[in-house]
């Protein structure tokens, strides 16, 4: 039911997220205080926060309806997540510059789902 539960929730967050992120580059890239000051720019957030969250989204969301991608999604979550918080908490730690709510929210969110994955993933192995 833990994985199950943190499955639809990422599926959820990372395909709205996304969605938004998609046909609305300007949303994410200022909450991150980003300026996109060309083309190359838009497009990069639209992929990176765009398509690659929907698509993200979209695989949580098979793994959560189909139990052959069950396992998976979780692994997909841990390791995925789990990076994303990494990289955003070593940032935030040697940069030097204070951050705002977006990346402590950002950071609790991932840690959350990345802690929450990895216990449904050991409770499921053990099974």
């Amino acid at each position: 039911m833990l994985g199950k539960g943190i499955l639809w929730t990422s599926a959820v967050a990372f395909i709205s997220y996304g969605l938004i992120s998609f046909f609305f580059p300007e949303i994410p890239a200022g909450f991150a205080g980003l300026e996109m000051t060309n083309g190359d720019a838009v497009a990069e957030i639209a992929a990176m926060y765009g398509g690659l969250q929907t698509g993200f989204g979209l695989f949580c969301l098979l793994a959560a309806v189909n139990s052959d991608f069950y396992r998976a999604g979780l692994v997909l979550l841990v390791l995925g997540v789990g990076a994303l918080a990494l990289g955003r908490l070593y940032s935030t730690m040697t940069s030097g510059d204070p951050v705002t709510d977006y990346t402590y929210g950002a950071l609790v969110y991932e840690l959350a789902t990345t802690t929450l994955a990895s216990i449904a993933l050991r409770k499921q192995h053990t099974i």
